[in-house]
């Protein structure tokens, strides 16, 4: 029970700090869970992210998912999720129930530009310890470099899904790892219940073979399609909610959800709650129905990643996808987290100062965030005078 409780509550405090998107959580995970607690090694994180970007669903979110599966196993999945997803979506059915009075709150300003500039220390410090581990050699730091400067010619979601794709390619052609066997027995994919649900709610919802009802149908669908993370659900989402609750409104959640910590696929939440009788109802239903493809998808393949992550074409594979990975971060870091981020000089003083704590005096994440909250006070009540 205790560790049910710290497992919760871990991810409890990343939902309600993890702002800069997919990501930068990938780079809070890690600071927690492979540097700060040990859950997991450098090896087995890189493997969940590699899994996460070839399955269909929210990347980081499945990651959060993973790590509480290997924790506690199903149990520990479902606290990792909800622990992680309930403050963004307490926020945008909030939003969406019409109490938006604390917009334009001083101290809420505030607090939300500071776990921004958070969100910049932790991405820098992930670019930089996952360049080390994942780009040695002069191949995988021309690929992060490739994709990071593609993202930023062309920051489009097909451009990171295609660097990524295009690395992992590569990657089983000249980047086998010498540590892979090729002398194991063949690695066979078991069916699994999780996958043949899947299938089977896919075909139900495509076709509507049965009545789950129109918000589940869309959501379930959209989140079986969505490859890239967040922002490539917009145009999935768009043509069928758009025209139910208004092009403003769509827009507006849309917005509301790139500026809260969580998961981007809380947007489901917000068009859940605007589309359903009852608002809570309605998010439940579109929250589930969107997140629910990526898990079942990652429950029938994470035990058989572990086996083919030993194959030398499939550790080729990881290798470049990670290193595609750290330039994906790294673009991320400017565009949009630090533009987004750093406005004035006192910004770059306490980002500067808050990656100094982190990288080199080892000041853990929660003493950070606590000093973070201290600032943003501060901030706010000097605002107000």
């Amino acid at each position: 029970m205790k560790n049910a409780v710290s497992l919760f509550t871990q991810f409890l405090i990343l939902g309600l700090t993890s702002f800069g998107g997919p990501a930068a959580h990938l780079g809070y995970f890690r600071t927690v869970f492979v540097e700060q607690k040990k859950w997991l090694s450098e090896s087995e994180y890189s493997q969940l992210i590699a899994l996460s970007q070839f399955l269909p669903g929210p990347g980081s979110s499945q990651v959060g998912f993973a790590i509480g599966l290997k924790r506690m196993g199903i149990l520990g999945g479902v606290l990792a999720f909800i622990g992680f997803t309930l403050p963004s979506f307490i926020v945008m059915v909030a939003l969406a129930s019409g109490l938006t009075q604390l917009t334009g709150n001083a101290y809420l300003d505030s607090f939300i530009h500071v776990f921004k500039l958070l969100a910049v220390i932790v991405v820098l410090d992930a670019v930089l310890t996952m360049g080390k581990n994942f780009c040695a050699s002069n191949t995988t730091k021309s690929i992060a470099v490739f994709t990071c400067c593609a993202i930023w010619v062309i920051p489009m979601p097909f451009v990171q899904i295609g660097c990524i794709a295009l690395a992992g390619l590569y990657g089983t052609w000249r980047l086998q790892s010498d540590t892979a066997t090729s002398n194991e027995q063949p690695t066979a994919f078991k069916i699994s219940l999780s996958s043949c649900v899947f299938v089977g709610v896919f075909i139900v919802c495509l076709f509507n073979l049965l009545p789950l009802g129109t918000l589940f149908t869309e959501t379930f669908v959209a989140g079986s399609l969505v490859f890239g993370g967040g922002h490539v659900v917009l145009p999935l989402l768009q043509d069928h909610f758009a025209g139910s609750i208004g092009q403003e409104s769509f827009i507006t959640g849309y917005a509301a959800a790139q500026a809260i910590p969580g998961p981007m696929f809380a947007f489901s939440s917000y068009l859940g709650a605007l589309s359903h009788d009852n608002a809570v109802l309605g998010a439940l239903i579109a929250t589930l129905g969107i997140f629910l493809p990526g898990f079942l998808l990652l429950l029938a393949f994470q035990k058989s990643w572990s086996q083919l992550a030993n194959k030398p074409k499939i550790s080729g594979l990881i290798c470049g996808i990670n290193a595609s990975v750290v330039g994906l971060l790294a673009a991320t870091l400017y565009s949009p987290i630090f533009v987004s981020s750093v406005l004035q000089p006192a910004d770059m003083v306490i980002a500067a100062l808050g990656f100094l704590l982190l990288r080199f005096i080892k000041l853990p994440i929660i003493h950070i965030i606590l000093l973070g909250c201290l600032i943003a006070v501060i901030s706010a009540w000097i605002g107000l005078k």
